[in-house]
């Protein structure tokens, strides 16, 4: 793909970075660069910080906009890349996937920075991976448009949620989901934007296939002894085996975090060897699971 635009929909944590590290990285090519967002956000200081790195700001709504009216949108573009997940509502990746073959993007990246769908199949605990499956035939089904899938695990951070409840430092805690062999990758959203803007960048270009990355791969006994090594400390471990999980996502059926804990702890397509990334790969330097620690939790039975 020769002189590429790019489109980059939605700027919210993995957009900023996806953004800011195509920025950095065509800085001296001729590559265009534009950002989708709301028409109410287009007077925001982060849409002034996205132009002032020489990113256009275009408006538009992924989720009420017709398939239609996104299409004329994403139809200049050599390269459309989906940074907006299932917050933007049911049905809506599979409208944008929709929407790039309608316009005849060359290349669609699909929102699908996440686990192994292929792997996990449907009709996980995560009910709204099904919509990914869904996204995936449709760009396969297909021969017009082609289509980089790139699979990044977890945000490191999420283990450290309190909400997700997997390291609880409040209550000096850990749990394992499923069991302590259980294993789950995780990357950093700032790496996921360094290694995204690489791979979409590479030439040739890579087309019509799945790309991994990790920061780390490891185990919940792996990242529970990591915690009390680099934080100084001994975490009180409590396992959530998956029949206890799906019991309580059965309490509570519309309940997000319990279906993601869930799908972790069955274990099926959450995690993967780092030797087959393309960071392992390339020789890319990432932060893994210990150095998060350190950069980020600077002291025992704290929150960050």
């Amino acid at each position: 793909m020769t002189t590429p635009s790019i489109l980059v929909l939605g700027a919210g944590e993995l957009g900023m970075a996806v953004l800011q590290e195509l920025a950095a990285q065509t800085i001296t090519n001729t590559t265009r660069i534009a950002v989708l967002l709301r028409p109410s956000r287009l007077q925001s200081e982060a849409a002034d910080a996205l132009r002032a790195l020489g990113i256009d700001v275009l408006p538009g709504d992924l989720q009420h906009d017709s398939q239609s009216t996104l299409a004329k949108i994403f139809a200049p573009f050599t390269t459309v890349i989906c940074c907006t997940g299932f917050a933007a509502g049911p049905g809506t990746q599979r409208k944008l996937a929709r929407a790039a073959i309608e316009g005849g993007v060359q290349r669609y990246v699909p929102w699908q920075f996440g686990v192994d769908y292929d792997v996990i199949g449907r009709g996980s605990p995560q009910d709204s991976f099904d919509e990914q499956l869904d996204v995936r035939d449709l760009l396969r089904g297909q021969h017009g448009t082609q289509w980089l899938i790139i699979s990044t695990g977890m945000f490191t951070s999420f283990l450290f949620e309190p909400s997700f409840g997997v390291v609880d430092l409040a209550h000096n805690t850990v749990h394992a989901l499923g069991s302590w062999d259980t294993a789950v990758t995780v990357t950093t959203p700032e790496d996921i934007g360094r290694l995204t803007a690489r791979i979409v960048l590479t030439e040739p270009a890579i087309t019509n296939q799945v790309v991994f990355t990790a920061g780390d791969t490891l185990t919940y006994g792996q990242l529970a002894d990591t915690v009390d090594e680099a934080l100084g400390t001994t975490l009180i471990r409590e396992p959530w085996p998956v029949p206890t999980l799906l019991a309580d996502l059965a309490k509570n059926p519309e309940d997000n975090l319990q279906k993601y804990r869930a799908v972790f702890a069955q274990g099926n397509g959450v995690a993967w060897d780092p030797a087959v990334t393309f960071n392992a790969q390339q020789q890319i330097a990432v932060t893994d699971v210990k150095s998060w620690i350190r950069q980020h939790l600077t002291a025992p039975a704290t929150n960050r």
